[in-house]
C-alpha cells in the first residue's frame, strides 16, 4: 500500500518541521534626542507558540530605563495538536508496515484486521484535515503577532514622532509553510489510503457478490434486444423478400423428399419376416412348393 512506503515520511516532515522551528526578530530603536541611538531589540521565538510568554526590553527615549514588553496571544494548541497527530500517525504507520509484512494471514482472519485498519484510516484522515486547517489558521496568527509593524507598536518610544524604529531582521517562514503544505499532504495520502484498506474489508466482497441495478438493467437491455433480433426470423411469408422465401420453398421441398424416404425405408424393414417355425409333423408337398419361395423352414420334432 502507498500508505505503508509514504505515510511515515510524511508524517516524520510534518511535525519535525513544526516541533523544531526557531524563529528570530531584531528591531532597532533610534531615539530623537541623540542620548541613545542604534539600539538593538532581538526577539526569539519558537515551538510551542505561547507568544504570551515571550518578552524582550525596550529602551524609554525620556529617560535612562527600559520597559518590559510581551508578544501577544497562545497559539500552542494548534501547534500541539499538529506535532501529536504527526507522531501518532507516524507510530500507527509503522506498525501497519511491520502487520502487513510479518502477519498479514493474522490480519486478513475473520475480517477483524481489514475492518480495524479502515476505521482508524478513517480517524487519523478526518484528524489530519481538522489538524492541518488548525495549524494553517495558526500560522497565519503567528506571522500577525511577529510582524515587525506589530511589534513596533508595542514600543512606547516607537509610538512617539521624533524616534525613528525600523527591523533589521524578520523571522524565516519557510520551514512553517511547509509544515503547513505537509499537513495537508497527509490529509490526501490517508484519504486516498481509505479506498485500498475498504477493498480488503468483507463490505467490499459482499458487495462485489450481487450485481447493482445498473447492471442489471443492462443485461435486461440485451436481453431485450436479442428477443427482438430472434422474433424478426419469425415473420410471416408475405413479409420476406423473393430471395428469402425461394430458399424457404427449396428448404421445405428437400425435407419433403427427406421424409418420403424415410418412409420408404421403414417400409421395407416392415416387410421383413422371420423364418416360420412348424412344430409337430411333416407338411403337405404342395403347401410346401406354394411357400417355398417364401424362405427357409424350420422343423423342430416333438419330445
Amino acid at each position: 500500500m502507498c500508505m505503508v512506503i509514504f505515510a511515515p515520511i510524511f508524517a516524520i516532515c510534518a511535525f519535525a518541521t513544526c516541533g523544531g522551528y526557531y524563529g528570530h526578530l531584531q528591531v532597532k530603536v533610534d531615539c530623537g534626542d541623540r542620548r541613545q541611538s542604534n539600539l538593538s531589540i532581538n526577539i526569539d521565538f519558537g515551538y510551542l507558540f505561547r507568544l504570551q510568554q515571550v518578552h524582550f526590553k525596550a529602551p524609554l527615549c525620556e529617560a535612562e530605563r527600559e520597559e518590559v514588553l510581551f508578544l501577544d496571544g497562545d497559539l500552542s494548541s494548534a501547534a500541539q495538536l499538529f506535532v501529536t497527530m504527526g507522531v501518532f500517525a507516524f507510530l500507527y504507520s509503522l506498525l501497519a508496515t511491520i502487520v502487513y509484512v510479518f502477519y498479514q494471514n493474522k490480519y486478513l482472519r475473520n475480517n477483524r484486521g481489514p475492518l480495524v485498519d479502515f476505521v482508524v484510516t478513517v480517524i487519523f484522515s478526518l484528524m489530519w484535515l481538522v489538524s492541518s486547517c488548525c495549524w494553517a489558521k495558526t500560522l497565519s496568527d503567528i506571522k500577525t503577532a511577529t510582524n515587525p509593524t506589530q511589534v513596533l507598536l508595542l514600543i512606547s518610544a516607537c509610538r512617539a514622532r521624533e524616534n525613528r524604529c525600523a527591523a533589521t531582521q524578520e523571522p524565516l517562514w519557510s520551514r512553517l509553510n511547509t509544515s503547513a503544505v505537509f499537513g495537508f499532504v497527509n490529509v490526501i495520502l490517508w484519504s486516498g489510503n481509505i479506498w485500498f484498506v475498504f477493498k480488503e474489508t468483507g463490505w467490499y466482497k459482499t458487495g462485489q457478490r450481487y450485481p447493482t441495478r445498473s447492471a442489471s438493467g443492462k443485461r435486461s437491455s440485451e436481453m431485450r434486444q436479442r428477443l427482438y433480433s430472434e422474433s424478426s426470423f419469425d415473420q410471416p411469408e408475405e413479409s420476406l423478400g423473393p430471395f428469402r422465401q425461394d430458399s424457404f420453398n427449396q428448404s421445405r421441398g428437400d425435407f419433403s423428399k427427406q421424409v418420403q424416404r424415410q418412409a420408404s425405408i421403414s417400409q421395407s424393414q416392415v416387410s421383413f419376416s422371420l423364418p416360420q417355425t412348424y412344430l409337430g409333423k411333416a407338411v403337405v408337398n404342395e403347401r410346401e412348393n406354394n411357400l417355398a419361395s417364401q424362405g427357409p423352414r424350420i422343423f423342430v420334432n416333438e419330445m
